[in-house]
C-alpha cells in the first residue's frame, strides 16, 4: 500500500509522463500533478531553456468537439512552470504570476505538441513562450507565462 509518505511513490507516474530520469529524485515527492496525468501530457524534453511535451486532443475537447482553449492553457502552463522550476534549482520554486494565450486555429483529433522556449531567466522572474502545434507543424496557439522564483520556506 502506498501512502503520502512513501518515498518515490510517483516513479511510475514520472515514467509514464516521459519525465527524464535525471528529474525523478526532484519530483519523486509530488509527481507531475493530477491534472498533468488527467490531460495525458507527456514530456519529451525538460530544461530551463527549452521543454517539449505532447497532449492528446481526445478527452480534452469542449462541447464543439475541438481542443478546449483551457487545455491549451494547461499544456502551456505545465511546460512553462516546469521549465521555470528547473531554472529555479534546488531550494527554490516557481510560482506562476501571469499566463496569456492566443488561439490561432482549432483541432478536433490527434496530438498536439507544446514547445516552450525561455525568453528571460532571471533571479526572481522567468518568462517563457509556448507554441502549440498540430502533427503537421501548424501553429494552433501561442502562450506566454511568467513565473516568480521564490526561496523554499524552511
Amino acid at each position: 500500500m502506498m501512502d503520502n509518505f512513501t518515498p518515490n511513490q510517483f516513479v511510475d507516474e514520472l515514467r509514464q509522463a516521459g519525465v527524464p530520469e535525471e528529474f525523478h529524485e526532484w519530483l519523486s515527492a509530488g509527481g507531475v500533478g493530477a491534472l498533468v496525468v488527467k490531460m495525458g501530457i507527456r514530456f519529451s524534453e525538460l530544461g530551463a531553456e527549452r521543454s517539449v511535451a505532447t497532449m492528446p486532443v481526445e478527452g480534452n475537447t469542449q462541447v464543439a468537439g475541438i481542443l478546449h482553449g483551457g487545455a491549451h492553457a494547461v499544456l502551456a502552463e505545465t511546460l512553462g512552470s516546469f521549465a521555470a522550476s528547473v531554472h529555479a534549482g534546488p531550494g527554490r520554486h516557481a510560482v506562476g504570476i501571469e499566463l496569456s494565450a492566443t488561439h490561432h486555429r482549432s483541432i478536433a483529433a490527434g496530438t498536439v505538441t507544446g514547445t516552450c522556449t525561455a525568453i528571460h531567466l532571471g533571479g526572481t522572474l522567468a518568462t517563457h513562450e509556448i507554441v502549440i502545434t498540430d502533427e503537421q507543424g501548424r501553429r494552433l496557439s501561442t502562450a506566454r507565462i511568467t513565473n516568480m522564483i521564490r526561496d523554499n520556506r524552511h
